[in-house]
């Protein structure tokens, strides 16, 4: 190339930039829009928008003017509201100096990889996850190394062994997300005190991705490392407002942490995005302290979808899957299928359903489709209806 001419824009990024991978759930939404009567399962976010008790909270705070920047670390009001509503949920006293409000949960992950991870770490995650965790990885440079859950006696399961033994003087975190996006495994308390004393011995952080805690159908809420951790352990908790409060176009999450990591986290959030909206935060205090039985409504009418869902995938002859314990998602096992992008690709065209292919969670999807159920039961079941031929 000549030296006077400018060098191409997309050649002057860094090379972890270029392997970026690009989102196969949204490879697929891509082509079904245009598409008439498409049933569209592929995103994770329920059918319901933002109740109204806390849009009038947005509202309200807009009309009084709250449009200013915030303290970088959050408003203290809904710090303070997240603090009391984990202690009452995991009967554990935390402290609002371990909360930082973040703009997404995807952000909370974010940060927790810039502050721990780079080319000369490796981080052991538990597959198959969330494409967008791998893709925070990648952009650091890290090194991701994936422990499979495995399928027993109807269910999924993971072998601690397996995790330990990924682990090496280069690993700086554990990733476990619990309740699991996409298969709706949960880690037990026994299992995370487990995990927890390996890393403390190992000085290994744990990024635990929690944002299901409350989307939980045979109890009031997932098992958590906040129940068994102590506060200066070396934990990032990621939660969200997406899914509990049917919020997720507001892009407002948060961290827990130990309240040493307090200061980084204010400067980290200064860098990068300066700190969540306004008037989203003030509509979060209202969320968190008046929104529990919106939160049992929406678990109920989830309940139902996936009772709905499971009998119908489970009576179709190529269909293998276990009835998820949490999240909104049918994970499911398709006898004969090779390829699952190939495969969502002929049941969004024949079938004019909108399915996320398992290769999007990792190689360890291969084989698998994932559905969300988070719909009304009159839709899943149309949706049933049109899968069926392809499936049975």
């Amino acid at each position: 190339m000549s030296p006077d001419r400018p060098v191409r824009p997309e050649l002057a990024l860094r090379p972890a930039i270029h392997t970026l991978p690009t989102s196969r759930i949204r490879e697929i939404s891509r082509l079904g829009v245009g598409l008439p009567g498409v049933i569209p399962l592929w995103f994770g976010e329920g059918d319901e928008s933002t109740p109204k008790f806390i849009t009038d909270a947005a509202a309200r705070a807009l009309a009084e003017g709250r449009t200013f920047y915030t303290p970088n670390r959050g408003i203290p009001e809904l710090r303070a509201a997240l603090a009391v509503y984990m202690s009452g949920l995991y009967g554990r006293p935390i402290g609002e100096d371990r909360v930082t409000v973040t703009a997404s949960g995807m952000s909370a992950i974010m940060l927790a990889m810039q502050c721990l991870m780079d080319h000369t770490g490796n981080i052991v995650h538990v597959t198959p996850l969330w494409p967008n965790f791998l893709g925070d990885v990648t952009i650091m440079g890290a090194e991701p190394r994936a422990v499979p859950l495995g399928e027993r006696g109807g269910g999924w399961v993971l072998d601690l062994e397996r995790v330990f033994a990924a682990c090496d003087d280069n690993t700086r975190a554990v990733v476990v997300n619990s309740p699991s996006n996409p298969t709706g495994w949960m880690m037990t308390n026994e299992e995370q005190s487990e995990l927890l004393a390996f890393c403390r011995r190992r000085g290994i952080w744990i990024i635990a991705d929690e944002v299901y805690a409350r989307i939980v159908y045979d109890r009031h809420h997932a098992p958590s490392f906040l129940e068994v951790a102590e506060p200066e352990d070396l934990l990032f908790v990621v939660n969200s407002f997406s899914k509990s409060w049917s919020m997720t176009g507001w892009r407002l999450g948060w961290l827990t942490t130990p309240a040493a990591l307090g200061p980084t986290l204010e400067m980290m959030n200064e860098y990068n995005v300066a700190g969540a909206a306004t008037f989203a935060q003030h509509a979060g205090v209202v969320a968190v302290r008046e929104g529990e039985s919106y939160v049992t409504h929406l678990v109920e009418r989830y309940h139902r979808a996936r009772d709905l869902v499971h009998q119908r995938l489970s009576g179709m002859r190529r269909v293998r899957m276990s009835a998820p314990d949490a999240a909104f998602y049918a994970f499911f096992a398709v006898e004969g299928m090779r390829d699952s992008i190939a495969f969502a690709r002929e049941v969004l065209f024949e079938g004019k359903v909108g399915l996320a292919p398992g290769a999007a969670f990792g190689s360890t999807g291969e084989g698998y489709m994932r559905l969300c159920f988070a719909s009304s039961n009159e839709l899943l079941s149309q949706a049933m209806d049109r899968i069926e031929p392809l499936l049975s």
